[in-house]
């Protein structure tokens, strides 16, 4: 069973620069290649492969006005590739039916203004977990990370991500091979109560946390200051910032949650 495990990164601002030519480079082998499959079909050409695009991809590199997608590593731009790829099986898939859960629309091209962005190292790019806990990703170096929880496994991937608040994740993809947890002989009551969280019956009581009436209380108060900052302004890109820091604490209705999320 393959699980992702996710942790917080705390790049030095070398690394943040080798990690926004990195962003930089995927968006664009990822618009590239959308471009480029967007003029075949308006052509009345053939469908252009994962193989033509691949082939494409390795000619650009050599042109002039592309060479600087040399510094960042080579699997970064494959998976840009492999994720557009993907795209479009899925919205092929959801159009002919054959896609189950939510239909998925035409692949969009990608901007700079994302204010979300990820790039993906695979095995091949040989990243590494180093003894000193650091992780270690090509063309960027030895980045900190705070490990909340140990890797259960060797990852296969990890996903790099920096979210709209600024902040860097590292998202990794593990085999789990764990089995059943053992079966126990005690049996334990569970009541779950207004006053307290749970009441067990061997008289134990757990208080209930707060945890999220006091993100809402915090998130509110973003939410009336990025109101009072004029439209287009550097203070309210701040305040903008500071909001989607305060999101993340306070989900919206609905949301899923993972276990492995990392403290901030």
């Amino acid at each position: 069973m393959r699980l992702r495990y996710n942790y917080r990164l705390y790049p030095v601002p070398g690394q943040r620069i080798a990690l926004a030519r990195a962003f930089g480079c995927a968006r664009v082998v990822f618009n590239d290649g959308l471009r480029a499959r967007e003029a075949a079909y308006e052509a009345g050409e053939l469908y252009l492969t994962d193989a033509q695009l691949s082939a494409r991809l390795t000619a650009t590199k050599a042109t002039p006005g592309r060479v600087w997608l040399n510094d960042v590593s080579a699997v970064v731009l494959q998976q840009a590739l492999a994720e557009l790829n993907t795209a479009y099986r899925n919205f092929f898939a959801s159009i002919n039916g054959t896609r189950k859960g939510r239909k998925a629309g035409k692949p969009r091209f990608r901007s700079r203004q994302d204010h979300r962005q990820a790039i993906r190292f695979t095995a091949n790019a040989r990243f590494r977990v180093l003894a000193n806990g650091k992780l270690r990703l090509p063309k960027i170096g030895d980045v900190q990370v705070r490990w909340s929880r140990p890797l259960p496994s060797e990852p296969s991937s990890v996903t790099v991500i920096k979210d709209s608040a600024g902040r860097y994740f590292a998202s990794f993809v593990v085999e789990d091979e764990r089995g059943p947890l053992p079966e126990e002989e005690s049996v334990i009551g569970i009541d779950l109560g207004l006053g307290h969280f749970v009441v067990l019956s061997d008289g134990r009581k757990i208080t209930a946390p707060r945890f999220l009436r006091r993100a809402e209380k915090r998130l509110k108060r973003r939410q009336r200051e990025l109101s009072r900052k004029q439209k287009g302004s550097a203070n309210r890109d701040k305040a903008r910032v500071k909001v989607a820091a305060r999101t993340r604490e306070c989900p919206t209705p609905g949301a899923t949650f993972t276990t492995n999320c990392p403290r901030r």
